[in-house]
């Protein structure tokens, strides 16, 4: 493996058993799955290149605030909010537990990103037009440059997926590759 950069991270999000498993909580259903493959690629792609891979996870408290309007997912010590093992994190990567939508909200990714030196991301992950939007958003009104794949993003809502990445790239100003 080669020595890591200081430039840039892959930030996977939310690739956890409630939203990919066909029997998850909330699962994002065929779509989700379907980017498992591209999401390992990308993973093991950064990981050659010694870039920074960090996941970003829901991890609820039962009562969590957010059941109001999702069922309950990926409640902290349950299998649901696993990640899934396709993408079992290696040694060296971070992993950040975050109980909202953006991985930057109450947690201490900026920190991490920051002392790292990166100023770059690339973002992978589930669901386009939720947390991957809201982590897209937040990074660059933090001045992060981000790039999203493409084919390694999904949503169980394809119309909303289709525009959460229009808006990444025409509003946010995110490079979609």
């Amino acid at each position: 493996m080669k020595e890591k950069q200081t430039k840039r991270a892959l930030i996977v999000v939310d690739m956890l058993n409630d939203f990919i498993a066909p029997d998850g909580a909330l699962s994002c259903g065929p779509a989700g799955e379907a980017i498992v493959p591209a999401c390992a690629a990308h993973v093991a792609a950064h990981r050659e290149a010694g870039d920074t891979v960090i996941y970003v996870c829901d991890r609820h408290r039962p009562d969590d605030a957010e059941f109001r309007m999702f069922p309950p997912h990926c409640i902290a010590g349950t299998p649901g909010a696993e990640i899934i093992a396709e993408l079992a994190p290696a040694a060296g990567d971070i992993v950040i537990s975050k109980r909202r939508y953006s991985g930057f909200f109450g947690t201490g990714l900026d920190l991490d990103l920051r002392e790292l030196g990166i100023t770059e991301l690339f973002l992978v992950g589930v669901c386009t037009n939720i947390c991957v939007q809201y982590t897209a958003a937040d990074a660059r009104n933090r001045g992060y440059e981000v790039h999203v794949y493409r084919d390694a993003v999904a949503s169980f809502d394809e119309a909303a997926h289709t525009m959460a990445l229009s808006q990444m790239e025409s509003v946010l100003g995110c490079t979609v590759e």
